[in-house]
C-alpha cells in the first residue's frame, strides 16, 4: 500500500512541475492564462471498513484549472493589436462565410494582421469575426449566428465627376481696380485675389480650377469671377465667369441693386444665366472652353479640349456662390472660408480606427469613411469549463455553457483596446516559487517511496 501511496505522490508531484513549468514557458504568450494543478485525498474503504483506523490511499489530480484573471495591457504601434480589459473573448472563425463559419473558437490573444485577400485573422490564421453594421455604424444584428470575418478594404468607391463646387468667401473693398479686358492670369497685377480647388472628371483623374477675382474699375463694388483650368496643351482656358455686384452694406445685389436672396450659380461649360447678374464675361486674354450656344443664347461647350483620359467629355461643374456667404467688406483682406466640391476619385486605405466598442473604421484618401464592423464578443458563465486546444484558443464544453453573445463595453465583457495587447497572466517570480516547490514535494514522496523499499527489504531478509 505504501507503495501506491509514494507513488501517488510522485505522479502529483510531477503534475505540479508539468502545469507550473507550462506556466513559465508562456510568461510571454499574448493573451495566455496560467493553469493551476488541483489535488484531492483518495479514501478507499467499504461498508465494514473501521472509519477510525482507515489510512488513506494517496493522492489524485482533481483537474487543471484555468486561472483568467486579468493580464497587464502592454501599448504597441499597430491598430490591429487588440486587447480586452474585462472578461469578453474574441471570436474566431475557420472560414470567412459559410457553414464552416459556424465552428467558432475563442481567444484573448488579440495580436491580428491581415491576410492577402484583407481577412484580418488571427495568429493561427483564424478568421476575426464581426457583427454587421448599419452605413452610420449601429450594430444590426447581435447574434454570433449572423457575425462575419471581417475584411479590410484597400481601396473604397468609384470615381465621381464633379458637378458642383461651393466657395465662400471675404473680398477686400478697398482693392486696386481693374478692367476685365486686362484681365490676365499670367499678370498678377490685373487681377485682385485667386484661389484654387481640385476637381474630378468621370474617371477620377484630377484638374485644377482656379478662381480669380478682379474688382472692376468701371462699376462700383462690382467684382469680375472668371473660373479657368488647362487645356490639353498645358493653356489656361476659361470654363465659367459670372460678375458679382455688392450694394454699399456689403451683400450681393442684382444689376437693379435688389439684394440677392438665392444663390448665384455659374455653369461650367454650360453657362447658366438665369440669375443675374450670373453674365459669362468677355476675355480678351482667354479663350472660352465652350464651343457653342443653346436655344437661349448661352454659352455650350465640353470638356474635351481639357479631359484628355477617355472620360466623359460633357462633365458640367456648377461653380456656387451662395449669397450670405459671398461678402464684400472695407479693411480687410481675401479670405476663403469655405471650397468644397462634391466628386471624387477611387480612395486608397490610409488609415484604421477601433473603438473601444470593436466599431472598425477604415479612412481612406478620398477623404470618405467606411464601417466595417463590430467586432464580436463572447462571454461564458464558467470560463474555467473551457476546452483549451492551443494557440491560446478555446472551445465551449458542457462544462462552460455556450457563448453568450456580446458586445464591448456592456456588461462584464470588457472594453477594447487598440494598439495594445493582453500580456499572459503568468508571475514568473510565483511561478518559480511554485517550481521549487513542486520539486521539493518531488524529493519526499522519492524518500517516502525509498523507505518502503526499505521495509519490504527487510522484510524479506528475514530468515
Amino acid at each position: 500500500m505504501s507503495f501506491n501511496i509514494a507513488l501517488s505522490g510522485l505522479n502529483a508531484a510531477q503534475k505540479d512541475l508539468d502545469v507550473t513549468s507550462h506556466n513559465i514557458a508562456n510568461v510571454a504568450t499574448t493573451g495566455f492564462k496560467k493553469s493551476r494543478a488541483e489535488f484531492g485525498d483518495v479514501y478507499t474503504n467499504s461498508i465494514y471498513s473501521n472509519s477510525k483506523t482507515l489510512v488513506g490511499s494517496g493522492v489524485q489530480t482533481e483537474k487543471v484549472s484555468q486561472q483568467f484573471s486579468q493580464g497587464s495591457i502592454e501599448g504597441t504601434d499597430n491598430a490591429l493589436d487588440i486587447a480586452i480589459s474585462g472578461e469578453g473573448f474574441f471570436v474566431l472563425s475557420d472560414a470567412s462565410a459559410g457553414a464552416d463559419s459556424l465552428n467558432k473558437t475563442y481567444t484573448r490573444a488579440g495580436n491580428f494582421s491581415v491576410d492577402n485577400k484583407g481577412y484580418v485573422v488571427s495568429q493561427n490564421g483564424k478568421y476575426v469575426m464581426t457583427y454587421p453594421v448599419n452605413n452610420d455604424g449601429t450594430v444590426s444584428s447581435e447574434s454570433l449566428d449572423s457575425t462575419s470575418a471581417l475584411q479590410i478594404p484597400s481601396t473604397m468607391g468609384d470615381p465621381t465627376a464633379t458637378s458642383e463646387v461651393t466657395i465662400h468667401c471675404t473680398l477686400p473693398a478697398d482693392s486696386t481696380q481693374h478692367t476685365y479686358a486686362g484681365f490676365n492670369p499670367a499678370n498678377p497685377n490685373t487681377y485682385d485675389a485667386s484661389t484654387s480647388v481640385v476637381v474630378y472628371d468621370s474617371l477620377g483623374e484630377t484638374h485644377t480650377a482656379t478662381y480669380y477675382f478682379v474688382e472692376n474699375s468701371a462699376v462700383d463694388n462690382g467684382w469680375g469671377v472668371f473660373v479657368t483650368m488647362k487645356d490639353r496643351g498645358g493653356n489656361e482656358v476659361c470654363v465659367a465667369s459670372t460678375e458679382l455686384l455688392f450694394n454699399t452694406s456689403g451683400k450681393l445685389v442684382d444689376a437693379s441693386g435688389n439684394e440677392i436672396d438665392q444663390n448665384v450659380t455659374t455653369g461650367s461649360f454650360i453657362m447658366d444665366t438665369s440669375v443675374t447678374p450670373n453674365v459669362p464675361l468677355n476675355i480678351p486674354n482667354l479663350a472660352y472652353a465652350p464651343t457653342g450656344t443653346d436655344a437661349g443664347g448661352n454659352p455650350t461647350g465640353v470638356l474635351q479640349s481639357i479631359v484628355a483620359n477617355g472620360a466623359e467629355p460633357n462633365q458640367e461643374i456648377n461653380f456656387m456662390f451662395p449669397t450670405s456667404n459671398i461678402r464684400q467688406f472695407g479693411s480687410t483682406s481675401f479670405t476663403v472660408d469655405k471650397l468644397i466640391q462634391d466628386g471624387s476619385t477611387v480612395g486608397n486605405l490610409t488609415g484604421l480606427d477601433i473603438g473601444d466598442d470593436g466599431l472598425v473604421c477604415a479612412t481612406y484618401s478620398n477623404g470618405k469613411t467606411q464601417y466595417l464592423g463590430m467586432i464580436a464578443m463572447a462571454r461564458f458563465t464558467n470560463p474555467q469549463g473551457l476546452t483549451q486546444i492551443g494557440d491560446t484558443c478555446w472551445k465551449e464544453s458542457l462544462a462552460s455553457g455556450e457563448p453568450l453573445s456580446s458586445r464591448a463595453g456592456t456588461g462584464t465583457t470588457g472594453t477594447l483596446k487598440s494598439s495594445n495587447l493582453e500580456s499572459s497572466n503568468v508571475d514568473l517570480s510565483a511561478s518559480l516559487v511554485d517550481l521549487i516547490s513542486a520539486q521539493r514535494n518531488y524529493q519526499a514522496n522519492s524518500k517516502a517511496l525509498e523507505a518502503a523499499s526499505a521495509i519490504m527489504q527487510t522484510i524479506l531478509n528475514v530468515s
